[in-house]
């Protein structure tokens, strides 16, 4: 009995020195403390706004490449929404254009407040962006031919309808008459401005008679209906081009597709109010990629021009 608990004791012995010498080896990771220590300071993240995945088919690939394919998804050219940098980058020779009206600014006549008061609502945003309000202007050359661009921006309170953008759209058609240039709108908004009540719905009437003067000097007037086009803009400028294009997919309409359903109660036709319904119903002259759009107004241009 007693040998055979000194044969258990040397085992336990020659184990314990075969564990301490497994201990003492090298190893490639050891943790030296239980725990994360490293500090949120100190983490490194992955920096924001570097993937884009795609809202339709959900393919993820780089802001870069994105960028490079003007913001369309090389998957299923699902085309991304883009603000008037973008297009005027994509659009203009050189990336060169001079913006016009950029001095106006729109002020709060009614004092009105929802969630908050408009005019906080207007200094948050002027000073999170560049814009000064939801359309910008610039002139400038595409392959050559020069033309007035107007640009909405839907990061400016959903690119709605007010009193600023009815004067830029204004003053940009009285300088395309005195310069005798083309004019194109680029539309993408939510309709009127409802903290501006009345003083956004006479800009649907002042708009339209400025166009009248347009097409009395005989200057091309193009409207562009990208993704959302809505309300105020649909019901006015928006569809009174000598031609009027749109973006694959767009969403385009005055009341959205919900409010249709929820008033008609019946079921929407597949693909109800989106451009390719449109085109085929009458109201588009035809659909243009992105990627292909310089070169198409550039062929309108020419044609116009002769």
């Amino acid at each position: 009995m007693k040998k055979e608990q000194e044969e258990d004791l040397e085992a336990n012995l020659a184990g314990g020195a075969e564990e301490k010498s497994e201990a003492a080896k090298p190893r490639w990771f050891t943790r030296r403390k239980k725990g994360i220590l490293t500090s949120t300071a100190e983490k490194k993240e992955t920096p924001e706004g570097l993937w884009v995945k795609c809202p339709q088919c959900n393919y993820i690939c780089t802001s870069a490449d994105l960028r490079e394919a003007l913001y369309v998804c090389p998957k299923c050219n699902y085309h991304h929404r883009i603000g008037s940098e973008e297009y005027y980058e994509m659009l203009f020779d050189n990336k060169e254009y001079e913006e016009l009206f950029g001095n106006i600014r729109s002020k709060d006549f009614l004092e009105f407040t929802d969630l908050k008061p408009y005019k906080k609502r207007l200094e948050d945003i002027w000073a999170k962006t560049d814009l000064t309000d939801s359309m910008r202007v610039a002139v400038g050359a595409v392959n050559s031919n020069n033309i007035v661009i107007a640009c909405m921006d839907f990061e400016f309170i959903g690119g709605s309808l007010g009193s600023v953008m009815g004067e830029k759209f204004s003053r940009a058609v009285d300088y395309c008459i005195a310069n005798n240039l083309p004019f194109l709108v680029i539309c993408k908004s939510g309709g009127a401005r409802m903290m501006e009540s009345a003083f956004s719905l006479m800009q649907l009437a002042k708009t339209c008679g400025k166009l009248s003067q347009l097409s009395d000097a005989k200057l091309p007037y193009i409207s562009l209906l990208t993704d959302p086009t809505f309300g105020g803009i649909s019901a006015s400028f928006g569809m009174l081009g000598d031609l009027n294009i749109a973006e694959p997919g767009a969403l385009i309409g005055f009341a959205g597709p919900r409010v249709i359903k929820e008033t008609i109660k019946k079921d929407l036709p597949p693909g109800f109010q989106r451009s390719e319904f449109l085109l085929e119903h009458g109201f588009l002259d035809f659909i243009v990629d992105r990627t292909k759009l310089r070169d198409k107004l550039t062929q309108l241009l020419i044609l116009f021009n002769n």
